[in-house]
């Protein structure tokens, strides 16, 4: 029989805030983490100027030196992040964490860009004066699973999700998969991502990004008619999975329960979105879970505000669900964090589960009527309390994945 996997702490940290009830003031009060760039001005060639930076944050002050040499700002989130989610769930210092039965699923699109120009110096200058003996770990794609184990003394296995905006998704997925099969007792699961205009850039080439500059808390527009594109973000968000008797055995708070994980992929392009494969992704979400449909009563979107990402992802959750579906996206607050946004989201959406308030989509006014027919949380906070949500991220590559949450 497989075991039950639950949810015993959880942490993050975004543009809007680091704690859930700085971000639920915020999203109540119409803000938004989205602002202009002016720094990004000297970029000839990249038209916007929008992302959704963390103002604030200093590692330096909270950890020591030694520690920190070989994180970067992607790793030192990522660590920041955890660090709440283990006092959340009780387990701070806890001796477990190094017994081999607690390990790490985690994931981001890339590891911290600065330690890439020392390499291109190398390349281009032929010179290592800008390589130092941490630059590589800083930039891997998996430094911030390695340098979360380093600083938490974690001797388990570590899974590494560098699946574009699928990472957060497929970490906390690939967690509750470890536990559930009897491999793990606990699990640190997520994802993160650093503000860089590299990855702008990506965006920009395909006329992916919003290009209004001058009204940041316009955009971008998940959904929306009047979407021109997304705007990039940075965060990190930590859940703490654990096998459920273990929990109970220890006295933790169950705040939630995994109950269903779906993951595919395309197999069609590496950059337009498929929505019957899409569709796939989240019946096997469903399969796993042993739910139909109808006990579903949210679903937590991905929601870019591009054309074909926003119009694929309607068209699946439609084909499933059909019109009746609650559904938003949280990229208009926060931007699109990459392979934060699996993480933060459920964060996030377990947060508003518990409280029975979730937040619109915003800058959703009039929904684009090449978007599925679904119920669109806009304008206004919904008050609910569905037993069972949806999370939902789709990646470059064609990866697709789904999660599903019970209400503790």
């Amino acid at each position: 029989m497989s075991r039950r996997v639950v949810v015993t702490g959880m942490g993050g940290i975004t543009s809007l805030g680091d704690t859930w009830e700085a971000i639920r003031a915020r999203m109540a009060a119409g803000e938004t983490g989205i602002a202009r760039m002016a720094e990004w001005d000297r970029y000839e060639g990249l038209n916007t100027r929008l992302a959704g930076p963390i103002e604030g944050f200093d590692a330096d002050r909270l950890y020591p030196r030694k520690k920190l040499r070989t994180m970067g700002r992607v790793s030192r989130f990522a660590v920041f992040a955890t660090e709440r989610a283990l006092a959340q769930a009780g387990l701070t210092d806890d001796p477990v964490l190094k017994q081999g039965r607690a390990g790490i699923a985690y994931g981001s699109s890339f590891g911290s860009t600065p330690p890439v120009l020392g390499f291109a110096e190398l390349i281009t200058n032929g010179t290592v004066r800008h390589v130092t003996a941490t630059s590589y770990v800083q930039m891997m794609s998996h430094t911030a699973a390695v340098n979360i184990g380093l600083f938490f003394g974690l001797t388990g296995r570590i899974i590494t999700t560098s699946s574009a905006c699928t990472s957060g998704s497929q970490g906390i997925g690939y967690a509750y998969e470890a536990i559930k099969g009897g491999a793990q007792d606990i699990m640190l699961a997520g994802g993160a991502e650093e503000l860089c205009p590299t990855m702008a850039a990506v965006f920009d080439t395909l006329y992916a990004t919003s290009t209004k500059n001058d009204t940041p808390q316009a955009t971008p527009r998940p959904y929306d008619a009047a979407r021109d594109g997304l705007v990039i973000g940075e965060g990190a968000a930590t859940l703490v999975l654990e096998e459920r008797e273990h929990a109970l055995a220890r006295g933790a708070t169950v705040l939630a329960e995994v109950v269903g994980f779906g993951t595919n992929s395309d197999g069609s392009h590496v950059t337009q979105p498929n929505a019957p494969t899409m569709e796939v992704a989240l019946r096997l979400a469903l399969r796993d879970a042993g739910l139909p449909p109808e006990a579903i009563g949210f679903t937590s979107g991905h929601g870019t505000a591009t054309d074909h990402g926003d119009i694929a992802e309607s068209a699946a959750t439609h084909a499933v669900f059909g019109a009746r579906m609650p559904i938003h996206s949280l990229k208009g607050h926060f931007g699109h964090t990459l392979g934060g946004c699996g993480a933060i989201e459920s964060w996030l959406a377990l947060s508003m589960q518990a409280e029975g308030w979730f937040a619109p989509t915003a800058n959703l006014v009039n929904v684009d009527p090449k978007c599925a027919e679904l119920d669109y949380l806009r304008a206004e906070p919904r008050l609910m309390r569905p037993e069972y949500l949806m999370k939902n991220n789709f990646a470059f590559g064609g990866i697709n994945t789904s999660l599903i949450f019970r209400a503790a």
